[in-house]
């Protein structure tokens, strides 16, 4: 899954940028509120961590624009201490959830696997199809309850189609969802991940339906 951070203060930008990759996240940042347009705009996220306080462009200016665009993209908005007309705001602009600053790293990671689940109609922290179970919380895969030793990459194409059981999912959309920004992405590798994934997972574990995509199996 695919993230994109909006805070300007870089120290805390790095921390969870940092969390959010060790937890299997492809991380895009931006640092003012124009560079977070454009990337909102020109690339697919499944969840944002918007900063109200921006450069160049606030976050609850951005956030408007967004949802008048039609950009439906869940967001998690930051707020400091005590501001609760900001909250307030927030939620009236289209904001999903917010968590107030200074915050533990673990309980805004905690909201944006919730906000995710949400999105994607899931309401539980284990995702299971057949025998194959994806921990989003440990960040951990199994299959049959023994844990698979998984890349970051096969991680992130196994968790993308554990969470979108209910369709098909083309090469493209993948490669938008398991690669930030500044990654060469070749949608061929695709196809590799999901071939080392059959192998530790079972041949049958992922569907491929011809000229679409791939599918979890059931």
């Amino acid at each position: 899954m695919r993230l994109l951070i909006v805070e300007d203060e870089a120290l805390l930008a790095r921390q969870l940028a940092g969390a959010a990759a060790a937890a299997g996240y492809a991380v895009d940042c931006a640092h003012d509120g124009e560079q977070a347009n454009f990337l909102a705009g020109t690339e697919e996220y499944d969840a944002v961590i918007l900063d109200l306080g921006l450069p160049k462009m606030d976050g609850l200016t951005l956030l408007r624009q967004w949802r008048q665009s039609g950009i439906a993209t869940p967001v998690l908005i930051l707020t400091a201490r005590g501001s609760w007309h900001e909250k307030v705001q927030g939620i009236d602009t289209g904001a999903d959830d917010y968590v107030s600053k200074p915050f533990q790293v673990e309980e805004v990671l905690a909201r944006i696997r919730a906000l995710i689940r949400r999105a994607t109609g899931n309401f539980t922290t284990e995702l299971r199809a057949g025998n194959i179970t994806l921990d989003t919380r440990a960040a951990r895969a199994t299959l049959g309850g023994i844990p698979v030793k998984l890349t970051s990459h096969e991680f992130r194409v196994l968790s993308y189609l554990m969470h979108h059981q209910d369709r098909v999912i083309t090469r493209s959309e993948l490669t938008e969802h398991i690669y930030a920004q500044d990654f060469d992405r070749d949608s061929n590798t695709v196809e590799v991940f999901v071939a080392r994934l059959r192998r530790k997972l079972g041949p049958g574990s992922i569907e491929t339906v011809r000229g679409i995509g791939y599918r979890i199996a059931q």
